[in-house]
């Protein structure tokens, strides 16, 4: 028989470790970030990743010092028109990975502050927003590919990790 005092312990033990679980399970994983590159006078191209989430989680907003605006984008077909449109938020089910690419979700720079050239990296923070409603940062650095990339780039699917993540 486990005594009483010993018991409480235990209790607040668990209690104390719970949110480090939550927290642990919230955790999303970047593959192959990347960003377009650009040419002199453009101020605008995207960003791509793989985006996989333990718990369902959304997207909630992104950043990045290299542009004026930074936001969610989804292209689709309407009527035979591919239109292009910014999104509240990108959701993330559970165990599914979700691919922001060319042609697709991605996310939109505007308003670009330099160049971006091959070999440049792109710091960018996504803010993710877990089923308890917290949201947590992760910090990603997506290196340029040359403005006629194919959507697997010279480095091939799956290579390049997000950097420095913060959750």
């Amino acid at each position: 028989m486990i005594p009483m005092s010993h018991l409480r312990t235990l209790c607040t033990a668990l209690m104390l470790t719970l949110p480090l679980a939550q927290t642990a399970m919230a955790q999303v994983t970047v593959t192959d970030p990347w960003v377009r590159g650009t040419v002199a006078e453009q101020k605008a191209t995207g960003a791509f990743m793989r985006l996989t989430a333990p718990v369902d989680s959304r997207v909630v907003e992104a950043r990045s010092p290299v542009a004026g605006t930074v936001e969610i984008h989804e292209m689709k077909m309407d009527n035979g028109v591919m239109r292009m449109r910014a999104m509240p938020a990108l959701t993330l089910p559970a165990n599914q990975a979700v691919d922001l690419a060319p042609g697709g979700y991605h996310v939109m720079l505007m308003g670009l502050k330099q160049v971006l050239k091959p070999g440049d990296s792109v710091p960018l923070t996504l803010v993710v927003e877990g089923p308890d409603k917290q949201r947590r940062n992760i910090e990603v650095s997506a290196p340029v590919r040359a403005l006629n990339a194919s959507p697997a780039g010279a480095s091939g699917h799956g290579s390049g990790h997000g950097s420095g993540h913060k959750h």
